[in-house]
């Protein structure tokens, strides 16, 4: 393995070894990418206050997201098309997490099914969905998580449209991709990824075909795709998902104090302060700016989770002094995942882990639950002194 220090380190061998089509998919926001760049580059703005002379023995990076003991306070987020990262990606994401100790989120659009990520693991995960029109695949997605012993499912909300991805659309990437003379070149090049996606059979999104009405192969997928998701959405849908669940419940795609607290009334267990890592509306503040005010408004009624724009332990540090019980991680995983699979994946916990462990401790912190906003220089104006 070569040596890897940070995340940057993965990014570079992803870049060499995975399709452009799929490294494009994973690196990249909508429209001008400005949400997509101050997602990570806000980090940059809030400094570290360094301490000295404190006993640095005995850290703990140990702590609880909604109720289950974690490693560290980082899950790893949902990301569709895992699977066509690296073969069999979500299973080989999935292994590293449970090792490693930290959850792992399953995607709706993902490449292996429910059922293919709980036959090679032992952990339970928690699976992500979006709010699609129909029930009778709503409610055989739940029962199949349910029968996956899923402990949680996430609800992503902030994608009832598509927000317009310029290099997806150059790409051809789409359910299922457009193959082009171009994009099938590229592919050709990266020998290590294509041996591994002709040793697989899990090649199309594994929870769809098969199980949505109407979807039994692949050249069906992209009709219902189109039809699927819900623009409809309001918060009474939510609700009726929570009741055909049954279990606790995370919102994913909260930037609004607004929303934060409409999540809190229809049974939310937790939320996550999310754009959608940038590939939405493009122009909205970046999640660790968005964060205080969601916070102020729901205070301790429920618990405030993190994701976009968190590529080193420094970030997640971050979102975890500025009041986050916890933070997600998809590109960091997703660099580490096409760069050398599974181990890739392990690599990319364990300098997230690292970089958070030590900065605490310079800090002056040994316990990752004592951290507070009291470790970071917090510019004025920093969440924003806006006229509205």
């Amino acid at each position: 393995m070569p040596v890897i220090t940070e995340i940057e380190d993965l990014r570079r061998i992803y870049a060499r070894r995975v399709p452009k089509m799929f490294y494009d998919y994973a690196e990249s926001g909508s429209w001008s990418e400005q949400t997509f760049r101050e997602n990570s580059s806000d980090f940059d703005k809030l400094y570290f206050r360094q301490r000295v002379a404190v006993d640095m023995d005995n850290r703990s990076t140990r702590t609880k997201m909604i109720g289950q003991d974690v490693a560290m306070p980082v899950a790893l987020a949902p990301v569709g098309l895992t699977g066509m990262q690296c073969a069999d990606g979500e299973i080989k994401a999935a292994r590293a997490a449970e090792a490693f100790g930290v959850p792992f989120t399953l995607s709706t659009m993902s490449i292996c099914s429910i059922e293919d990520v709980a036959e090679h693991t032992s952990a339970p995960f928690w699976f992500q969905v979006y709010t699609l029109k129909d029930d009778d695949y709503m409610q055989r997605l739940f029962d199949r998580a349910r029968a996956a012993n899923c402990p949680a499912i996430v609800i992503t909300v902030d994608l009832q449209v598509l927000g317009q991805r310029h290099k997806d659309l150059k790409n051809g990437l789409s359910a299922p991709p457009k193959l082009t003379a171009a994009s099938i070149a590229n592919m050709m090049t990266k020998v290590q990824w294509g041996l591994g996606m002709l040793g697989t059979k899990r090649r199309f999104f594994g929870n769809i075909v098969g199980h949505a009405k109407g979807v039994t192969d692949p050249s069906s997928l992209s009709t219902w795709t189109a039809e699927a998701f819900d623009p409809s959405l309001n918060w009474d849908r939510i609700r009726q998902f929570k009741k055909m669940w049954g279990g606790p419940m995370i919102i994913k795609g909260i930037i609004e104090p607004e929303d934060a607290l409409q999540a809190l009334n229809v049974g939310a267990d937790a939320i996550i302060v999310s754009n959608h890592g940038g590939r939405q509306l493009d122009g909205a503040l970046s999640s660790i700016r968005a964060l205080p005010a969601v916070l102020d408004a729901v205070g301790d009624k429920i618990e405030v989770h993190m994701d976009s724009g968190i590529r080193s332990g420094q970030d997640a540090l971050k979102a975890i002094a500025m009041g986050a019980k916890g933070t997600y991680i998809g590109r960091a995983f997703t660099y580490g995942l096409g760069a050398m699979g599974e181990q890739g994946v392990t690599k990319a916990l364990e300098v997230i882990h690292k970089e958070m462990d030590i900065s605490m401790a310079f800090c002056g912190h040994t316990d990752i639950n004592t951290v507070d906003r009291s470790i970071l220089h917090i510019p004025k104006g920093f969440s924003g002194d806006w006229e509205t």
